[in-house]
């Protein structure tokens, strides 16, 4: 009942969406969300299988999807998944927190999948975040936009000295 007082709460400032009101596993209680609000509701960062997700795209449970492709099973299975909710006309945006490589390995996907609508990104006041890599176009987000790197793979090298640099005190480059 909270997240339905919060949703009609937002309707007059015409949000994009809110996100994660309730855990993703409750399929009926997003639904009666859903239905009971303009607001669009979105959920799936910490969704990891594609059946979740179908569960509620099929029951149109939320209006957007939200996966993040570092748990969800990459590239492809991420695109999968939006594959599967475009079925259901449901959008995907993505959730992202990350290095530029795993950016750009959401760029790829994003830029592959058909009902592709925004890339979360957490970044972007962490003034050597770009610094991490190399071989992209700088800034990599320019009014909010981020360039499909054509070079092969991910278009991207990591800079080993700047994420060196960067390790939380205690802890080693790629360690095992």
């Amino acid at each position: 009942n909270s997240a339905i007082r919060m949703g009609r709460a937002y309707e007059k400032y015409n949000l994009e969406w809110m996100e994660d009101v309730i855990p993703w596993f409750y399929t009926d209680l997003w639904k009666q969300i859903t239905d009971s609000t303009t607001t669009p509701t979105l959920t799936g960062e910490d969704i990891y299988e594609i059946e979740d997700f179908e569960k509620l795209c099929a029951n149109h449970a939320v209006d957007k999807i939200h996966p993040d492709l570092m748990t969800s099973g990459g590239i492809l299975r991420t695109h999968q998944i939006g594959d599967m909710a475009f079925k259901y006309g449901v959008p995907m945006a993505m959730h992202f927190a990350g290095t530029p490589v795993g950016c750009m390995a959401n760029v790829h996907c994003a830029a592959a999948t058909r009902n592709f609508l925004a890339l979360e990104n957490h970044s972007l006041d962490v003034p050597w975040w770009q610094d991490l890599a190399t071989g992209i176009e700088k800034p990599i987000i320019n009014k909010g936009f981020i360039r499909v790197p054509e070079a092969p793979g991910l278009g991207v090298t990591l800079v080993d000295e700047v994420v060196k640099q960067h390790l939380q005190p205690g802890t080693q480059y790629f360690a095992p």
